[in-house]
C-alpha cells in the first residue's frame, strides 16, 4: 500500500467521529494496540529530542525499505507515533523523504494538538526524514 492509501485510509477511518475526546481516544487505542518497543532499543540514542514526554524511535533498513518502531511513555504521543509508523514504515527512502503528509491537517490533528505536542511531533516527523535521508546516502554509496 502507498503512504498516500494508508493516509486516505486513516483520514476515513477518523472521520468516523466528529467529537475530539472521541478521536483523542482512538489515537490512545492505536497507541495501545502497537508493539511495545523491545528495551533494547529504549536507550538515550534512539530518544527523540523536541519531544515533552519521552519518544523512541528504531530505524532499521531492510531490502530496500526503512522500518520504523516506536514507543512513548504519554498515551497520546504513542497513539501519534504508531500512525507515523504506519504511515512511514515500510517504504524506500525516497518514498519517505517526498511524503506529503496530508493527513495530519486532514484528521485536525496539529490543530488540536497542545504547542508542545505540536513540536514533538514535528521532532519526530523530522527525525524519521532523516533516518531515511541517512539510509538513501548510504545505500547510494
Amino acid at each position: 500500500m502507498s503512504i498516500n492509501e494508508i493516509q486516505d485510509e486513516i483520514i476515513a477511518e477518523f472521520s468516523d467521529f466528529d467529537d475530539w475526546m472521541d478521536r483523542y481516544q482512538m489515537l490512545i487505542d492505536m497507541g495501545s494496540e502497537q508493539e511495545p518497543l523491545e528495551e533494547q532499543y529504549k536507550t538515550e540514542q534512539n530518544l527523540i529530542d523536541g519531544c515533552q514526554s519521552r519518544v523512541w524511535l528504531q530505524a532499521d533498513f531492510t531490502d530496500g525499505m526503512v522500518l520504523f518502531r516506536a514507543e512513548s511513555d504519554a498515551l497520546i504521543v504513542k497513539g501519534i507515533v504508531a500512525l507515523l509508523v504506519r504511515v512511514l514504515s515500510g517504504h524506500t527512502p525516497q518514498e519517505i523523504l517526498d511524503a506529503d503528509l496530508y493527513f495530519i491537517d486532514c484528521i485536525g490533528l496539529r490543530e488540536h494538538l497542545s504547542p508542545t505536542r505540536s513540536n514533538g511531533l514535528g521532532a519526530m516527523l523530522k527525525q524519521m526524514k532523516m533516518y531515511a535521508l541517512a539510509y538513501k546516502v548510504k545505500s547510494e554509496s
